[in-house]
């Protein structure tokens, strides 16, 4: 027979108030089947409630006690040694949904490349959608509704801007989640517990409420764990803790984007709703009294993709009434830089797919200052990990470095944009700014913006921090393409009559002037260069490099591979990062490769944003590289960034998890992969990936039992024989990870 719990629901007296007591009107029994009691953390049932224990971060007893009231669950008391951080609290989860639809920078390429855009196609492009704004209601630009595709292609409607537009107030819903618990279960192992709640609901969406446990810290994960049947949702969330006593002591605190200490005593008038905090680090402290809680997001998936870091105020707090108040995360309903209001696109919900809403909390017996820290060690303080033989890459920013040093007319002007990335740790700067034949009329022509751009990128450099200057294009090889430059060199992307393909040009030296891939390619192998695909299959590569897969220029060993940044399409139900669009089309192309006999392709991490500055948050927005090497190259000589890219002698990751070391020993159906990993967030599962030009093996090794802040070599036997290519990955809790190029065993 099944083990349980039996729970008693009561009544709430008022929904913003702490949970009275009333007569039980329900029972709920949670399943135990699946619960482990010799693992490390204990789950007690006693009146009505469960009780789990464990052992937190340095060896402090933890306990949370959850109960049901009225069907909602409520963390009746969160305990920190013998501190009472958090009684009688709520948890809150607020929704607002709109459309997907698709893009018209979608639309373009495939117009060009003749493919027939019916519903089907508009249907399937449209989870990966980067410029929507579902909860933006201007209307559309003028004059191009209904414009016609090709001549043998039916209208579609608002290609100027996208189809359906202008959007409907009808389509856009905000709702809270309802509780009205049905059932519960418990899972856990020796290292975390997880109790589901089923029956709950916000709008379209139905799931269950998901609170985790981990040993060896005090982090606590809550989650909505939902789906919808609805088509075309796209959605964001806000999420905390509300409840919390007001005493004397209480109060909220965060540090600003200057990473200076602010707090509200709570001895104000009461809030109707959210107050939106522009916290630093996405982190809000509430002070109960007797402790501290910290409340945060995960911090890569709880993002879309921008053109921007800026922080839009992504935590709340909300004074109830005098008694009570709450804190918490959330996502604002629109960009705050107005020329990238078009792309605020939440995240997609595709029908029946099981969306993770997370956020988590932090307790501290100890001061508000405990719990800043305790957060802040998942991420390292934001800041990337400086590891012995590697130096951090960072690409694909948009800067128009050359553009403003000539309107300032000071080639020695600091941009302000690579400050915040230096204080993040990172190393090298890739830029990839955009170079149209004439930016525009009467102004700098692109040889003069080109050449200001390689002379500013190299006076902002030092022996300890490197701006990379590089060029993404936008024609000739189909889709967009970075080139990656081994030293300054300058291109027109037109030729006249009777031009040659390399000229000396007075007062730029060599130019090259490519009409063709031909052309492109002779450049790239004179000049050392190398190729990758910035955004695969979305935005202006929508299609690509699939159109482009068996041309000359992209089988080529200088087109070396694409980029990898999530939230383009985000989808909360993956468990890796940009795990629909990118990473199947990495193993995808490197089986194209396997059968054509080249080399394998690779992924580098890419970011996609223009301007920054100071206090935005450039470490949640983007991944970065970790390339082998010991130096940061000469001024205006990359070649040894472009020699680490090439070989494939780096890594990508979002920041938590590392692979300081890989490879195989041994040959044959006896070899083995082996990887040494560290991480912060308790991990999730690591996975051997290979093909044999036809088929992708994949061998997925849980790690769940494996707690926070820490490393392990992992050795995963596989067949070498029939790889033609393997590559290696670690996946968090948090849906954080990392993964190594692939090569041939």
């Amino acid at each position: 027979m099944a083990r349980s719990i039996v729970w008693g629901a009561v009544l709430l007296v008022c929904v913003w108030s702490s949970p009275a007591l009333a007569s039980p009107v329900k029972t709920v029994s949670c399943n135990l089947d699946r619960y482990r009691a010799g693992g490390g953390i204990k789950a007690v049932s006693q009146d009505n409630q469960l009780e789990l224990r464990w052992a937190g971060a340095r060896a402090q007893q933890m306990a949370l006690r959850l109960k049901l009231v009225g069907g909602e669950p409520v963390i009746d008391q969160l305990k920190v040694g013998e501190s009472v951080v958090a009684e009688q609290a709520r948890i809150e989860f607020h929704l607002v949904t709109g459309m997907r639809r698709i893009s018209r920078q979608q639309i373009l390429p495939l117009r060009e490349l003749g493919v027939s855009i019916d519903e089907k196609e508009l249907d399937e492009h449209k989870w990966d959608a980067f410029w929507d704004s579902p909860l933006d209601l201007r209307a559309p630009p003028q004059g191009s509704a209904g414009r016609q595709l090709s001549s043998n292609q039916p209208p579609v409607e608002g290609i100027g801007s996208q189809p359906g537009l202008p959007r409907k107030s009808s389509e856009i819903a905000r709702t809270q989640a309802r509780y009205a618990v049905d059932h519960c279960a418990v899972t856990s192992n020796d290292a975390r517990l997880s109790v589901a709640y089923s029956g709950v609901h916000a709008g379209v969406f139905s799931g269950k409420l998901v609170i985790t446990v981990y040993q060896g810290t005090n982090l606590i994960r809550i989650e909505y764990v939902a789906s919808t049947t609805e088509d075309s949702v796209a959605y964001k969330y806000d999420a905390g803790l509300s409840g919390l006593k007001v005493k004397r002591e209480s109060g909220v605190m965060w540090r600003d984007t200057a990473h200076m200490p602010q707090r509200y005593s709570l001895t104000g008038k009461a809030n109707d709703g959210r107050v939106a905090i522009h916290a630093a680090n996405r982190l809000i402290v509430a002070e109960t009294g007797n402790g501290a809680i910290a409340a945060f997001p995960p911090p890569h998936t709880f993002f879309w993709a921008r053109e921007s870091e800026k922080n839009v105020g992504n935590n709340w707090y909300r004074k109830d009434r005098d008694l009570t108040f709450g804190v918490g995360i959330r996502q604002a309903e629109d960009e705050i830089v107005e020329r990238f209001r078009g792309n605020w696109a939440l995240y997609s919900a595709p029908p029946g797919t099981e969306q993770h809403m997370a956020f988590y909390l932090y307790p501290a017996a100890e001061s508000a200052a405990a719990g800043f820290d305790g957060a802040l060690e998942f991420t390292r303080g934001d800041r990337f990990k400086a590891l012995p033989g590697y130096k951090v890459m960072a690409h694909h920013f948009h800067t128009g470095m050359g553009e403003r040093l000539l309107e300032a007319g000071d080639l020695d002007m600091r941009l302000r944009d690579f400050e915040p990335l230096r204080s993040a740790g990172v190393d090298i700067v890739g830029v990839a700014d955009i170079f149209p034949e004439q930016r525009n009329p009467g102004g700098p022509k692109r040889l003069e913006v080109m050449k200001a751009y390689f002379e500013g990128a190299q006076r902002t450099s030092d022996d300890d921090f490197l701006v990379m200057p590089n060029v993404e294009a936008t024609n000739i090889l189909g889709g967009h393409w970075d080139v990656m430059l081994s030293k300054p060199t300058l291109w027109m992307e037109s030729r006249a009559a009777n031009q040659p393909l390399r000229e000396e040009v007075p007062g730029f030296g060599t130019v090259y002037n490519l009409v063709s891939a031909a052309d492109v390619m002779q450049m790239v192998d004179r000049e050392n260069m190398l190729i990758f695909m910035p955004h695969p299959r979305t935005k202006g590569s929508t299609h690509y490099p699939d159109a482009i897969a068996d041309t000359a220029a992209f089988n080529s060993d200088r087109y070396r591979g694409i980029g990898w940044r999530w939230g383009m399409g985000s989808d909360l139900s993956e468990r890796r990062l940009s795990e629909k669009r990118v990473l199947p089309l990495f193993d995808e192309m490197n089986n194209w490769a396997a059968a054509s006999g080249s080399k394998p392709k690779y992924l580098i991490s890419i970011s996609e944003t223009f301007d920054k500055e100071p206090g935005d948050d450039v470490y949640a927005n983007g991944p970065v590289s970790y390339l082998k090497l010991q130096t940061l190259p000469k001024l205006g000589d990359y070649s040894s960034i472009i020699a680490a890219l090439a070989d494939g002698d780096y890594f990508v990751t979002s920041g938590e998890v590392l692979i300081p070391s890989h490879g195989v020993n041994g040959k044959g159906r006896t070899a083995t992969y082996n990887a040494q990993v560290e991480w912060t967030f308790p991990l999730d599962f690591v996975e051997l990936v290979w093909g044999d030009g036809k088929r992708i093996e994949r061998k997925v090794v849980d790690a769940s039992n494996m707690g926070p802040f820490g490393s392990h070599r992992f050795s995963i036997a596989f067949d070498a024989d029939s790889a033609k290519w393997v590559r290696f990955a670690a996946w968090d809790s948090a849906g954080n990870g990392a993964m190594t190029q692939p090569f041939k065993p």
